[in-house]
This record gives structure tokens, sequence and C-alpha cells, in this order.
């Protein structure tokens, strides 16, 4: 029996029309799986629904992956595909497996020879890089900064000096209430010739992406409070 495969499947940035941001592609897989690995079942139902409303609800069955999930349960989540099943994995939003925990999955996927076949949707970290107009050819992210206000204030220092040692951009994020303490401990922290890009509610009616050096935010402040954001900066 040939083996089923591991479908990463994207899902959108936020409340818009599924269509609009995602290929018929990810549409047709998605009326084609019965079996999905998802964050949160709720949500997760409703997306399906979104983009393929003829599809039967009591079909489906979802496992879940969060942080309350057992590491020993994973495998078991693959366990279709090796019945000849095809498997579909959701993130909550964006790509799966990209800041997202959907990863460990797909690592488990690749050690029992199970195909990995990702789909091309939005990631909210590529999106912000490529309208930054930072350095495309070299950049990082980093996740989450410390909360600890020393240790974040080191990090953030740390992460310029090597921004401009080695011509890289550093991207991250924060959780959305936290954005606007964030962005003014960028502001207060990091140097007057530092640039700064902005880039919060990618793809939305409400998009909006800037890049300007740290001396002209002192100036432009946004309100990003409970708005998906990524920050990225480059000292040249």
């Amino acid at each position: 029996m040939d083996q089923g495969k591991l479908y990463l499947i994207p899902t959108t940035l936020g409340e818009n029309d599924p269509l609009a941001v995602l290929p018929q592609t990810v549409k047709n897989k998605i009326s084609e799986l019965r079996y999905f690995i998802v964050e949160n079942e709720k949500t997760a139902r409703r997306f399906i629904k979104m983009i393929c409303p003829e599809k039967s609800q009591p079909s489906l069955i979802l496992y879940t992956l969060n942080k309350h999930t057992e590491s020993s349960e994973l495998p078991e989540f693959l366990n279709p595909c090796l019945k000849g099943e095809d498997v579909g994995l959701l993130s909550e939003a964006g790509c799966p497996g990209v800041a997202d925990p959907g990863a460990d999955v797909v690592h488990i996927a690749h050690q029992q020879n199970i195909k990995v076949i990702p789909l091309v949707g939005p990631s909210s970290i590529l999106l912000a890089m490529m309208a930054s107009g930072m350095n495309g050819q070299r950049f990082a992210f980093k996740g989450y900064l410390p909360i600890d206000k020393q240790e974040r204030k080191k990090e953030l220092k740390r992460l310029e000096r090597w921004s401009l040692e080695q011509n890289e951009s550093q991207i991250f994020i924060e959780t959305p209430y936290r954005n606007n303490k964030l962005l003014d401990d960028l502001i207060q922290l990091l140097d007057s010739n530092t640039e700064l890009c902005v880039a919060c509610d990618l793809t939305l009616s409400t998009e909006f992406i800037k890049t300007m050096p740290i001396l002209a935010w002192k100036k432009n402040i946004v309100d990003l409070h409970k708005r998906p954001t990524i920050f990225i900066i480059h000292k040249r």
C-alpha cells in the first residue's frame, strides 16, 4: 500500500476572503482531505467551511496540536498516512511549520518517510521582509524577545550590533497586546539611524507597512494594539 502524504495547508492572516490570498489549489486539496491536524478545532472548522462550504463537516477527523498536546501523541496524528490516507496540517494563521508548532509533526513525517508537500500561501514573515526594503539576501527570524526589561534591552542592542556587523536584517514578533510597548522600547533603546520596519495587519484592509529610521519613528507613532505585527530592524 502506498503511504499517504502530509499536506502543509496555509491559511489567511486575518478575517478576509480565503480565496483573495490563497490559490485555487488550496481549496482543491482541502476538498479532497478528510484528516486534518489543527491548532484549534473551532477555528479550523470555520476556515474549512469558508473555503469549502460544500464539504461535509461531520466527515472531518481533526487532531488537535497545541501547547497542551503531549509530544508522545504526535506520531499517532500521522497514522492515516501509514494506511494510505493523506493528512492536512493547518496553522492558525499563515504557513504551517513557520513560527508554528506544526514543525514537530513535519519532522516526524520525515522520520517516517512520509512525503511532505507544502502548499503556497501567505507568510507574514516573508511578506514583511519583501515590503521592508531591507536585506532580502541575509535576514534572520528571532521569534519573541525576552519579556524581562533588562534582558530585552540587552537582546535588542545585541541584534542591532549583529545587524551592523553581518549586514543582516533582524525579524521578530510580539504578543499583539504588547506591540505598543515593544515599539516604544525600540524607539527608546535603538540608535537614531537604525532602520525599523513595522508591518501590521498584512493582507487585510487595515494593512500598514512602513520603514523609517528610529529618529523618524519618534515623530510618527502608530497604534499597534492587538494587531498582528512583524518588526524588522537593520543598522547600516
